[in-house]
């Protein structure tokens, strides 16, 4: 029997399904290379590895999942793969998606149900932002639940958007100079949290999502909290994308280009130690 090649098959299909078809190869091109990237330059899974894939039920960790899934059946080394759901008993939250689509994909998962939600409704008065208590009492969950499952890394869906908001977050808000870094180690040493997306923008996901048909759940679970501050950053960066082409990638770029002696942090650079002005 005859081959037919991708390119021939392509021909014969109409130009607007031509045309999605070859997008989504770019795409799906693109996504997996930025992801291996970013695995190799920070050193995120060596072999032997055991990573926790925390998946929310949203796009990101969706595609997350999805290409660690595809990468690893192509990787030059070994590595297990486990996905895990915290469910922290969000009202409305439909219980049945994530087994069913994780059970579909033949995947080893695990569901861990915390409800860290009626604690933070205790907790955080009604109208305040409810995000940084219910993210530390989530991290708390998931490095009990990676010594429990055995993993030796936990991975997270954060994307390129993610990093640059939090820097901005960190940056207007909080006086700091930092990010969501690729890969962390936690303060106790006993955990290391990876982002393979770390170098994937958000856009690129959303479309990788609608390709794959993921079963989303509603990210809207907490109530609306538009007027978060992560939201008035992420509108700043839009206007900049529209307005200024090419000011994202650039930003990006910084974060890796750090020159520790034309900052102010004495705890970073010995100021007081002569130097020669090219040794700067």
């Amino acid at each position: 029997m005859a081959t037919v090649s991708v390119e021939r098959l392509l021909e014969t299909l109409p130009q607007d399904s031509r045309r999605a078809e070859t997008e989504h190869n770019k795409r799906s091109k693109r996504l997996h290379r930025l992801v291996g990237e970013a695995i190799s330059d920070f050193k995120m899974i060596e072999s032997g590895d055991k990573v926790m894939v925390c998946l929310s039920g949203g796009k990101d960790s969706y595609g997350l999942l999805d290409i660690l899934i595809s990468l690893r059946a192509r990787a030059p080394i070994e590595f297990e793969l486990i996905a895990v759901n915290l469910d922290q008993g969000h009202p409305g939250f439909p219980t049945d998606t994530l087994p069913t689509y994780l059970s579909s994909l033949g995947l080893p998962f695990h569901i861990e149900k915390q409800d860290t939600h009626s604690i933070v409704k205790r907790v955080i008065p009604e109208g305040q932002t409810m995000c940084s208590l219910c993210s530390r009492l989530r991290r708390g969950v998931l490095y009990r639940v990676a010594d429990e499952l055995g993993a030796t890394k936990i991975a997270l869906g954060h994307h390129r958007d993610d990093i640059l908001e939090t820097f901005f977050l960190n940056l207007f808000f909080g006086g700091t100079l930092k990010t969501m870094p690729p890969r962390l180690l936690s303060d106790d040493g006993l955990h290391t949290v990876i982002r393979p997306l770390a170098y994937v923008e958000e856009r690129d996901l959303e479309a990788w999502a609608a390709d794959r048909g993921f079963p989303i759940i509603p990210c809207d679970l907490c109530g609306s909290q538009e007027n978060l501050q992560r939201q008035q950053i992420k509108r700043m960066l839009v206007d900049w994308r529209r307005q200024h082409p090419g000011r994202i990638e650039s930003m990006f770029q910084a974060l890796g280009r750090v020159v520790p002696s034309h900052l102010l942090d004495r705890g970073l650079f010995e100021f007081d130690q002569p130097r020669r002005l090219d040794e700067r």
